[in-house]
């Protein structure tokens, strides 16, 4: 009975936190989604366009896109969403959501900052706001979400 305590395993808690990961992971994907494309498509399409058009492909490049959002979401439920479940706290699902965000849309926008010839400022301010918006918002829609279901 060594590794066995009161019928709870190792095996129990790792099958209860991958299945908290994929609930997690599912509720949290499309919600990411809809917001960006609601954003990209709609709200900041012109602004991009005319800040950035010059390096914009005809053609967006969506296996690029799709990675992306995957290693984002993994990100955000790793590191934000499962410890303010585990905390009981949609607080701390908007301020690490907001954090995460902002890093993420940083090491792009600042590297381009830093690196790119033309690359405007306002185009970093904007989209620094934008990561740490749409990553808190993503992280308390789904803990709201994920607690009632």
């Amino acid at each position: 009975m060594g590794s066995v305590r009161h019928g709870f395993t190792a095996y129990d808690y790792l099958f209860k936190q991958i299945n908290m990961f994929i609930k997690l992971y599912l509720i949290a994907l499309p919600v990411l989604v809809a917001m960006d494309m609601l954003w990209l498509g709609i709200v900041a399409k012109n602004f991009y366009r005319q800040q950035i058009g010059f390096l914009m492909k005809p053609d967006v490049n969506w296996p690029a896109v799709i990675v992306f959002y995957l290693l984002f979401i993994a990100g955000l439920v790793l590191f934000v969403i499962t410890p303010s479940m585990e905390k009981h706290s949609w607080v701390h699902a908007l301020l690490f959501g907001a954090l995460f965000g902002l890093i993420a849309y940083a090491t792009y926008d600042l590297t381009n900052l830093a690196t790119m010839k033309n690359w405007p400022l306002i185009v970093t301010i904007v989209d620094l706001i934008w990561g740490a918006v749409i990553a808190a918002s993503v992280s308390v829609i789904t803990y709201f979400i994920a607690t009632k279901i």
